[in-house]
């Protein structure tokens, strides 16, 4: 999975402070699939993505075919590489869920921050 230049400082303050980031999945064919809105976060110099619905959402089974798609969120329109992580990143990825948007339901932020939606935390690689 080859990736361009890593996210500029702008590109990571804008993406990371939209309230919603529109991600579209590369399809085996090479067309983008449709977009749907989804919440996004920044830890550090990263940005991450979640299945509220866990894995069996069609957006996020979209990300298997090629773990390639485009993104656009706070005026930065991109392709990147969907990057599947795990382990010890997902409480900090869990943390920047509830810290921006602890003003949902806590039954909202439960989903987010499950076991079921972490099974599907990918990083996005701008490339």
């Amino acid at each position: 999975m080859t990736t361009t230049a890593p996210w500029t400082d702008d590109e990571l303050d804008r993406v990371g402070s939209a309230e919603e980031l529109e991600v579209a999945s590369r399809r085996r064919d090479g067309e983008l699939g449709g977009w749907r809105t989804i919440w996004v976060v920044r830890v550090d110099d990263d940005i991450y993505v979640r299945s509220v619905n866990g894995p069996t959402s069609a957006w996020f089974r979209g990300t298997r075919a090629r773990h390639e798609g485009r993104i656009e969120a706070g005026g930065v329109e991109k392709d990147v590489a969907f990057e599947d992580v795990d382990g010890e990143i997902n409480d900090a990825v869990d943390t920047a869920y509830r810290t921006k948007y602890g003003r949902y339901s806590a039954n909202t932020i439960q989903r987010i921050t499950s076991s079921t939606a972490g099974s599907t935390t990918m990083r996005l690689l701008p490339r």
